[in-house]
């Protein structure tokens, strides 16, 4: 358990909770705090989803600035894999995730957003890359993972200007998938992480790894990854139940053990 990062579980769904005040400022420690939390994530068998959050008020505002302004060259060269890295580690959890919005989520918050599978937002939430504004651009995953997400001209914009973005836009242009009350993020998240709980966590990771692979590639590398992934699935316990139920009680009824 972090300072400022904690995996808190329950029913099945695990919460990476950030609670550094006021805004949850990315510093090198909650960085690292976060990856731990993933990991542990990614690892536990008694979970099946996980949500990202930053409690009521604010996901997160940013990197810590004051940690980085004085840096050198070649100490933030030194750095900036690192800041990447344990972002990457939420994207890696092979189970579906969920970003819970409330807030700011701006700069590495924003990024750590994109990391989700899906985003929730509350609808006074604001959201976006606003590092040009500093002098410099995303260094956490925003001018790959903003582009891949609503399309290059649109995240140039964004990252160009450096603007905050409002809940209803973000959602019309794909930055977030749904805008509820602010008090209803977290509730929000859960009913949908909870669709998960007790699934063919198998079958989740594989349809995972198919799409997050295949954007990564072309479209005939990726149907081959497709391929290798669904004759895997032949392999588990749940493919033999879910097919099996199918044939006797038709479609979604149908129990899983995860194996």
């Amino acid at each position: 358990m972090g300072e400022f990062v904690k995996l808190e579980v329950e029913d099945g769904i695990g919460t990476i909770r950030l609670d550094r005040p006021p805004m949850n400022a990315l510093n090198r420690q909650v960085q690292e705090e976060i990856r731990a939390a993933a990991l542990e994530a990614a690892q536990r068998d008694d979970v099946y989803s996980v949500i990202v959050y930053g409690g009521p008020k604010v996901f997160a505002a940013g990197a810590d600035i004051k940690e980085m302004a004085e840096l050198t060259y070649a100490e933030m060269a030194a750095r900036a894999g690192s800041f990447q890295s344990a972002l990457r580690t939420v994207e890696e959890i092979p189970k579906p995730t969920v970003a819970a919005v409330t807030g700011y989520a701006l700069g590495g918050g924003f990024e750590l957003a994109l990391c989700a599978d899906r985003r929730i937002a509350g609808d006074n939430a604001k959201v976006g890359q606003p590092e040009i504004l500093l002098g410099v651009i995303p260094g956490m995953g925003g001018t790959q993972r903003l582009p891949r997400l609503i399309g290059p001209s649109r995240a140039k914009d964004l990252i160009y200007t450096g603007r905050f973005v409002g809940a209803e836009e973000a959602l019309r242009i794909g930055m977030v998938d749904e805008v509820v009350a602010p008090d209803d993020v977290y509730g929000a998240a859960r009913r949908w992480a909870g669709q998960f709980v007790n699934g063919p966590v198998r079958a989740y990771a594989a349809a995972k790894a198919a799409i997050d692979g295949g954007l990564d590639t072309d479209l005939g590398s990726g149907l081959k990854l497709e391929s290798q992934l669904f004759a895997a699935m032949f392999a588990t316990e749940d493919q033999k139940a879910g097919m099996a139920s199918f044939i006797e009680n038709g479609p979604g009824k149908a129990e899983f053990s995860g194996r």
